[in-house]
């Protein structure tokens, strides 16, 4: 009996020492040949989304007086923000502030008095409306247009889109090197999106103010077009 379990011990021994040997060959033998390439695309669109900025600044000594001052005109410019369309779900407060102001006398601090600030963006679904939106804030008493940026409405689906074509341009460039090397692709192994972050146009600087503004013809002010981009890393095995 105990030469029969030596024999079975013996027997596992080898078994294990033979699938360790296979571990170690499949381990050692070459990785398939593959190629590694990059995709990039872009896709253009025009803009159908605008935001605009627009704020309200009063002075006084007194700083109820300023915050009373700055709601009063805030409160003539979303009347007239209305009367241009531009309903209450499209404006939302981006900040607001109430700060002493001061004087320096001689390295000492006096106090000037007190600036409050509303300050309140704007948004638009037609953007030929933007110039119309910005003359009747500024006629209405906004002292500030911080500027314009625009967006697209569906900007997700775009981005979805500049990436099926990244990854095609990617497969296209796999092929094209497959053939110059003699051999062709097998399959697509694996394929690495490199995020491309492409955040919508900033503001575009106005910094309008109305007594500047007053004389100013009809704002115009041109959309042009939005670039999103996509960049991926792909790999591709050969045959």
């Amino acid at each position: 009996m105990v030469a029969r379990t030596r024999r079975l011990a013996a027997s596992s021994l080898v078994t294990i020492l033979v699938a360790a040997s296979a571990v170690v060959a499949r381990a050692d033998d070459p990785p398939p040949p593959a190629i590694v390439v990059n995709g990039e695309a872009t896709v253009q669109a025009t803009p159908d989304r605008a935001f605009v900025s627009v704020s309200v600044e009063s002075r006084d000594r007194n700083p109820g007086e300023a915050q009373r001052k700055t709601a009063t005109a805030m409160a003539a410019v979303r009347k007239k923000l209305a009367q241009t369309g531009v309903k209450d779900d499209q404006i939302r407060t981006i900040a607001y502030d109430l700060q002493l102001e001061f004087d320096y006398d001689k390295g000492h601090q006096v106090p000037r008095g007190y600036v409050a600030r509303d300050l309140v963006e704007v948004r638009l679904d037609d953007v030929t409306q933007v110039g119309t939106v910005i003359d009747a804030a500024v006629g209405a008493g906004a002292t500030n247009i911080g500027g314009v940026r625009f967006d697209l409405k569906e900007r997700a689906a775009l981005e979805r889109e500049a990436l099926r074509r990244a990854v095609a341009d990617g497969r296209a460039r796999a092929d094209a090197a497959a053939a110059g090397a003699g051999v062709s692709v097998a399959s697509i192994l694996r394929i690495e999106e490199q995020r491309v972050f492409s955040p919508p146009p900033g503001p575009m600087p106005m910094m309008m103010r109305a007594a500047a503004a007053e004389a100013a013809p009809p704002t115009q002010i041109d959309a042009g077009e939005i670039e999103l981009r996509a960049n991926v890393t792909l790999t591709a095995g050969l045959k």
